[in-house]
Formats: structure tokens, sequence, C-alpha cells
């Protein structure tokens, strides 16, 4: 039934952003207006002895020799060789960083650490360019304090190395690239709200202050994009499923509804994880086509939750697991009024609950949102976002599923104030969530200054608010904490 409805939607997308009946092209302009197949270089030649400073190969002369003496210094210059820096001798492209950020919580929790972050961080980013090939290689060498295992785990990011990207991109044809390898993947149109972007995002970066590019977790896959004319085609194949970088409790504590109270290094959560090669994989589907300035498009996804969203069984020390998830929406973005307008919605299909009615696994849900970004004055931003999450099979949940029970509809108001001073090189940033049927917050303060073009700092806070233990925000009330860092690009 999943890749039915898949198949179903994908076929649809395609039908639709192909029909020449929407998607006409504009008719052939008259002989002589069409330019399409004219050589680069169309001016006439010029008149004979006009065109004496072009050598037989088209190139330009220096021009005409100059008197004896007048010369030297030109040709001495010439034949000088520059002094060549250590990356420009290098066979490879590089670049990366060196981070450093400390951060504390501003509330005491008996599960963590009064330290909330503590890393030095070295990113080493390498590219090299062939005619037919490019390769990217981008590895963080990490020291973390926080964390009493150091041993590498590349599927959650933890250890002394987290492998970021390690991929090979090519255009086997005009009309198809290809990146197959580790790479870091996004679409969709919210801002750190997501509905149909299916990779994987880390959670743990996100909420204890790393930059926010880390936010996005890597992905072993294949990629492929296709621009048949009509409209751009993305295909991503996962052989084997990747999961979001989750809250588990090792860094940050949570509600654990098992025990009824939050938890954290003292009950981590342990999971069941889909990790069989080709079998546990994952589609998605991307396709788009701009017409008139606005961005259409259609998502399809097959795989599983990218976080865990069920139990094996209702023993308190049973495994999570990772449900089956198929997912399909849509999306539009273009201008609307002074500023640029976004709305996104997707129906997640959870297969293993089809009825709703099963305790242990999270139901079937619709989500929407609706974005807005205008500049309100001098470099000064506003981004508003509403986003919906809609429970389907409600009735059948709550006649199932223990208390404390989940709302029916989840409402989150969103706004992100963005100033920047001193020549684009101060920016102060205020992002806050509000979730009015919680009755929960999450604010994002931080406060970046580029000190030079290699260095810059910051500082920031992640902030939680809730009445409520077991809401989404209310849950990681003591997980609030301030932070700082000092970043050296090179």
């Amino acid at each position: 039934m999943r890749k039915l409805v898949i198949t179903c939607w994908c076929l649809l997308s395609i039908i639709i952003f192909n029909s020449p009946a929407i998607w006409a092209a504009p008719p052939a302009l008259p002989q002589g207006l069409d330019n399409k197949n004219k050589q680069k270089d169309s001016s006439p030649d010029l008149p004979s002895g006009l065109d004496s400073g072009k050598d037989k190969s088209g190139s330009d002369e220096d021009g005409p020799d100059l008197p004896s003496g007048l010369g030297e210094g030109k040709q001495k210059q010439t034949g000088r060789q520059e002094t060549k820096s250590f990356k420009e001798k290098l066979p490879f492209n590089l670049s990366g960083f060196m981070d450093a950020r400390v951060g504390t919580r501003i509330q005491e929790d008996e599960h963590q650490q009064d330290t909330s972050l503590a890393e030095t961080r070295l990113q080493v980013a390498l590219s090299k360019y062939w005619q037919h090939f490019t390769a990217e290689l981008t590895t963080d060498f990490v020291y973390d304090s926080v964390t009493e295992e150091h041993h590498v785990d590349l599927a959650t990011g933890e250890g002394l190395l987290d492998l970021r990207e390690a991929n090979i991109s090519t255009t086997p044809i005009n009309i198809v690239d290809l990146k197959v390898g580790r790479q870091i993947l996004t679409w969709g149109t919210g801002d750190q709200l997501f509905i149909n972007d299916m990779f994987p995002k880390d959670w743990k970066s996100f909420f204890t202050g790393r930059d926010v590019e880390y936010l996005k977790a890597p992905s072993d896959a294949i990629k492929a994009s296709l621009y048949p004319g009509p409209f751009t085609l993305n295909l991503v194949y996962t052989p084997r499923f990747d999961s979001d970088r989750y809250i588990d409790g090792e860094r940050i504590s949570y509600f654990n509804k098992g025990i009824g109270h939050r938890a954290g290094r003292n009950q981590i959560i342990e999971v069941k994880r889909p990790e069989t090669w080709f079998a546990d994989d994952e589609w998605a589907m991307r396709i788009y086509k701009n017409i008139s300035g606005y961005e259409l498009a259609a998502y399809a996804y097959d795989g599983y939750w990218k976080s865990p969203a069920g139990k094996e069984s209702r023993r308190i020390n049973s495994k999570a697991i990772f449900p089956e998830l198929s997912v399909f929406g849509g999306s539009v973005t273009g201008s609307l009024g002074p500023g640029i307008g976004n709305a996104e919605f997707g129906y997640y299909y959870s297969e293993d609950d089809e009825d709703g009615d099963d305790p242990l696994v999270r139901n079937s849900e619709f989500r929407f949102l609706l974005g807005y970004d205008v500049e309100i004055g001098t470099d000064f931003t506003l981004g508003t976002q509403y986003y919906l999450e809609r429970m389907m099979d409600y009735g059948a949940y709550e006649n199932s599923a223990r208390e404390p029970h989940r709302d029916e509809n989840r409402h989150v108001v969103t706004i992100r104030l963005t100033k920047q001073l001193l020549m684009q090189n101060l920016e102060l940033s205020l992002m806050n969530f509000y979730s009015p049927s919680d009755e929960d917050a999450y604010i994002r303060p931080n406060i970046h200054y580029s000190i030079t073009d290699n260095w810059s700092t910051s500082i920031g806070g992640n902030i939680f608010l809730g009445q409520k233990d077991h809401t989404f925000f209310g849950q990681f009330e003591r997980n609030s904490n301030l932070y700082a860092g000092l970043r050296y690009n090179y």
C-alpha cells in the first residue's frame, strides 16, 4: 500500500509538471530573431588591415614592439615567478576552520552535567576537480569533554571524528548530474521547521549551541538530478536507513513516557535501528518548476520515521523503534507584496499504525506550514511562520494510548528578527518558537561578529519554557543553556 501511494503521487506530479496544456512552451520566434543557433561572436568581420591585432587563433596580441630598451622592464617582470602559498601548491583545494565552543546550563538538571558544551573542532575540507569528476572529503576532528565515550560512531557523529562529506560528482550526460557518497541534503521551504525534508537532522547540535550548519546531519546516498526541460527532478536513494541524531538522554534530558517523568543519562534511550543494506533503504523525490517567479514543487518519501516513534512493547526497558513511514506533499515559494511568501504541506502515512489504534506507534499526521519574510528596515529582516501538526485517527489514539495524551492539533508560531550592523560584520539574530496549544516556547538569541576575514566569534542561547513536562519544548526546560564560540577560517 505504501509503495503504491508513493508511486501514484510521483507519476501524478510528473504528469502535472509536464502537461503541455499547463506548461506550454512559447512559440518559436520568426526567422532572423532567434539567436539560439548563432555563434557567440556574431559581429561582422573588420575590413582588411584592421584585424591584424589578432593572430590566426583569434587571440589578441600585446600590440607593436616597443623601441629597443623600452621593453626590457616588461620582459623582466613577465619572467619573474610569483611566490605561491602553501595552499596554492597543493594538488587539491583545501579549506576548513578551527572552532572552539563552551556552554553551560542556566538551570540545575540532576540528570546532566552543568557544562552543556565544551569542544574544539577542526574541519578539513578537501576537493579535487577533474574533467569529468569532482571528489569532496570533509572531516571534523573533535575533542569533546562533555561526553564520556570517545570511540568513533559515524552514524551519530560522536567520537574523535565526524565524517561530514565523502562523495564523487559527475555529469554522465548533459541532462543528468550524479553525486554518490556521504553528503548533506536538504529541500523544502521552512525555516528550522521541516515537513518534506526527510533527511537526517542533528537535534543534539541544534539544542546545545553548535553552529546552525550542524543541524543538518550527513546522508550516505546516491542523488540524481535530471533536467529534461519542462521541470527539474531530484531522486535520492539511501541504501541503508539514516536516522536523525535524535535526543536520547546523553546530552539533553527528555520526558520519558514509560516512567512518567524527565530522564537523562540515567535512562539513555536504546533503539532497534533498521540497518540492513538495500532492504532497510529510503527513497526521496522532488520535482519542481519555476513559473513567473514562483517555484512549485512536489515531494515523496518512502522509508522510516527519522527519530524513534514507537516501542517494541509496553515494558519500560523495551527498545524504541523507527516505524515505516511514507510522506507526500507539495510547496510553493515566491514574491508576495514587499517580501517572499511560502506554503508547504505533507501527509505522513504511518504504515505500522494504519488505523491509529496502536498505542506503541506514532499515528499518521497532516502537516502544514505558511511563511513570510520581509525587510522592515535597512539590513533588518522579519520572518514569520505558522506550523500545524494534525494527528489523524485521534479518537482511536485517545482510546488506546495512556496519559498524558498529545493534542489532536499542535500549533507553532515562529518569529525571526535579524539585524546587521557595522558594515554587516555584526549580526544580531533572535528566533522564537511558541506553541499556543502546548503552552511552551523555545528562544534562540545569537550575536555573531566577524573580527577579520578569518576570525569570528559568537554568543547565544537555547532557552526552553513550558508549563508541562511532556510537551515538545517543555520537556527540555532544564536544558536551557548559554554558549560562546570562537572560529578561525582558513
